[in-house]
């Protein structure tokens, strides 16, 4: 069913949903549009207006290649919109699903392409905040690139930032999506530029893995390892590769490269990736935060389904269970210096409990429980044979001396 969105566009059909709102197909006076329509309730705040409104020169004037256009901002009684340019394609979340990891050269060429996006973008001043799989769509009426790969184009520009009001979001949250976030945004402070950079190195490093370096299990576990854990080693890519990986995946934002940089880096390392297979690498075990072996008395909790959100492309199944954005609490020092600090997912032996996860940390408590319980009896033994000399009873039957005996006298 057709509605009109403000007085210059047409909605026809829903593309999907997501935690933020709907995607629709549009038309407006140029033709075919994308319309994300935001919730109801977001368009009732009257601050998120206003901070959508401030917005709208930047978003319009974001205009490059490899990003997906904002063409217009509609605020229009309780409709609050980004219409979008339409591309003829799908989101690189959907070609995952299909191939689970994609060759060296196309993964790097879609990196790649999105660099040079947000190179643009952050020029601009701006800063996207959602680096993903759903957010990077994949242009099928463009010209094929190295490996394969269609061009990229990054989307949902300032989604997360309209969202992330203070009212809507205290100090003690996170506006993000758990696989791709920052340590410094885990760890509270101010997105920059350098968390767009952390989240591409991730998504580069999914579509040549299959797996992201840091995700599985509960949220607040994958959030752990953005700060305390490093990334595993992927076998198979050229040196040159892994190590730009390692650099956009620092911990300390200063350390990242820039998106200009890393742009030209990925270009220049092409010639090595030419012919080469995607990786044969298997995905290590999400473990559950807890399960029924640490303590019968709580039952297992399966690990997190992974989040995403809706593609902005005509053709796009509904999926009402795609999350744009997720919001969660902000862990606490204790809770950071609490995991593990080793390498992230590490392969392991079986049986072995992962360092950090729930079944490492019982074992290490009852380990403790048993030395305590050993030092105890010691202790009471030490006690019951220090007692039994300070009484003079020996195995010989002398009679223990009388502990009244009176002083030497003073001469």
């Amino acid at each position: 069913m057709a509605r009109n969105i403000g007085s210059r566009y047409t909605a026809h059909q829903i593309l999907g949903r997501g935690s933020a709102g709907t995607v629709w197909l549009g038309e407006g006076p140029e033709g075919p549009v994308a319309i994300k329509l935001l919730r109801e309730d977001l368009a009732s705040d009257e601050e998120l207006v206003g901070r959508f409104v401030q917005e709208r020169t930047a978003l319009l004037g974001l205009d490059h290649p490899r990003v997906v256009g904002v063409r217009d901002l509609v605020v229009d009684g309780n409709d609050l919109a980004l219409v979008m340019h339409l591309v003829r394609g799908t989101d690189l979340r959907t070609r995952l699903d299909r191939e689970r990891r994609l060759a060296p050269a196309a993964a790097v060429a879609i990196a790649a392409d999105v660099a040079e996006g947000l190179a643009a973008a952050h020029a601009a001043g701006v800063v996207h905040r959602d680096v993903k799989p759903e957010n990077i769509l994949l242009d099928m009426e463009g010209p094929l690139g190295p490996g394969g790969a269609h061009p990229a184009l990054l989307t949902d520009f300032g989604v997360a930032k309209l969202i992330d009001t203070p009212r809507r979001t205290r100090a003690t949250r996170i506006i993000g999506t758990p696989d791709y976030l920052a340590p410094e945004i885990v760890e509270g402070l101010p997105p920059r530029a350098a968390v767009d950079i952390y989240a591409l190195a991730t998504v580069l490093y999914e579509l040549l893995a299959g797996f992201t370096p840091f995700g599985g299990g509960h949220p607040g576990a994958v959030l752990r390892r953005h700060v305390t854990e490093t990334v595993v080693p992927l076998p198979g890519i050229p040196d040159e590769l892994w190590q730009l990986i390692v650099q956009c995946l620092a911990k300390a934002p200063a350390s990242r490269l820039r998106a200009s940089e890393l742009a030209a880096r990925l270009h220049d390392l092409q010639p090595l990736l030419k012919g080469m297979p995607p990786l044969d690498v298997d995905e290590p075990d999400a473990e559950p935060s807890f399960d029924a072996d640490d303590d019968p008395g709580y039952p297992a909790i399966p690990s997190a389904p992974r989040r995403a959100a809706v593609p902005l492309v005509p053709g796009a199944a509904t999926d009402s269970n795609r999350d744009t954005h997720t919001s969660m609490r902000v862990p606490g020092p204790d809770e950071l210096a609490g995991g593990a600090r080793g390498t992230a997912r590490a392969p392991r032996t079986p049986g072995q409990r992962r360092p950090g996860s729930a079944r490492h940390k019982s074992e290490v408590v009852r380990r403790r429980r048993i030395t305590l319980g050993i030092a105890g009896l010691a202790l009471a033994v030490a006690v019951g044979v220090g007692g039994w000399l300070a009484t003079g009873g020996d195995d010989e039957g002398v009679p223990p001396q009388d502990s009244k005996q009176s002083a030497p006298s003073q001469p």
